[in-house]
């Protein structure tokens, strides 16, 4: 199977361009949804957080409280590195099983950390959603409702935007209409259906 990686920083508009390959008929596999089904009520990993961040990480309903969780974790490296590397594995697993069930002619894997994490390793080509910084932040801050200062510290938490743009195979550029938008995945995704066929035949 020929996957191909997608991401983009915070209101780049990534999820706007995996519902185009979505209509398209491609299988597009959800890195945030995994890292939420992993972590799911009686899970092990769940069980393994309580014990080790104690029950103010869990709600009255049993179910991880990931604001609680985020606050613990954002500004001390050792405790992230704790929880990357117990869900790591499992996300990765998880994610693998769903790329081996697609059926259309390529998947792609969204994932907002594709290149931070070690899911890049998984893909055979990366797409990139590209938008200026300060559109980053408008269209966040309409969709989130979250202050400016929030969504900055979110940015600057991810991978830099110049570094994104070196490592991405392909970029769409997302600061025009949803018409351009359309255009360029139904371009990529032509492109993308050239490359999987040659894979197959080779």
């Amino acid at each position: 199977m020929f996957i191909v990686g997608l991401t983009g920083g915070i209101g780049s508009g990534k999820s706007a361009v995996a519902a185009q390959f979505r209509t398209l008929g491609i299988t597009v596999v959800d890195a945030d949804i995994a890292a939420r089904k992993v972590v799911e009520q009686g899970s092990p990993a769940l069980a393994e957080i309580a014990s080790h961040f104690g029950s103010e990480v869990i709600q009255a309903d049993g179910t991880l409280d990931r604001a609680a969780l985020r606050e613990r974790v954002f500004d001390n490296t050792a405790e992230r590195r704790w929880l990357e590397q117990l869900l790591h594995p499992r996300i990765r697993e998880w994610i693998a099983t769903e790329l081996a069930a697609a059926t259309s002619p390529y998947a792609i894997l969204e994932s907002p950390l594709l290149f931070e994490s070690s899911q890049h390793t998984m893909i055979d080509r990366a797409l990139l959603v590209d938008v200026p910084e300060t559109l980053q932040l408008q269209r966040a801050a309409a969709r989130d409702d979250n202050t400016e200062a929030q969504i900055k510290a979110i940015m600057a938490a991810q991978m830099s935007r110049a570094d994104r743009q070196q490592r991405a195979d392909d970029c769409i550029d997302n600061s025009g209409t949803l018409e351009d938008l359309e255009q360029a995945v139904l371009d990529l995704h032509n492109h993308y259906l050239q490359l999987a066929s040659a894979t197959q035949t080779r």
